[in-house]
């Protein structure tokens, strides 16, 4: 499976038959299992970096994308993502 970069546009698909662009805002490997966060491309584009939605997808081995769901897997993928922001700046 390739490695999903940063700024990459996926396009993902929903039960009701919608799709939606998301821009790649940042991806890390969490205990194992690779998680990236996303924020709809339009929002990316238009807006300043405290508006955008951020969403975080888990990344199968198949290299298909779901959303987290367990509050504590939230909080956990968060925090990752809050620091590894933080060690940037």
């Amino acid at each position: 499976m390739e490695k999903i970069e940063v700024g990459e546009i996926l396009t993902l698909s929903y039960e009701d038959d919608q799709e939606q662009d998301y821009e790649v805002l940042g991806a890390l490997d969490i205990e194992g299992v690779e998680y990236i966060a996303v924020g709809l491309v339009e929002d990316v584009e238009q807006e300043s970096d405290e508006d955008i939605d951020v969403f975080f997808l888990r990344v199968e081995e198949s290299g298909e994308f779901f959303d987290i769901e367990t509050e504590e897997e939230f909080e956990k993928v968060s925090a990752a993502f809050d620091q590894s922001l933080k060690e940037e700046e």
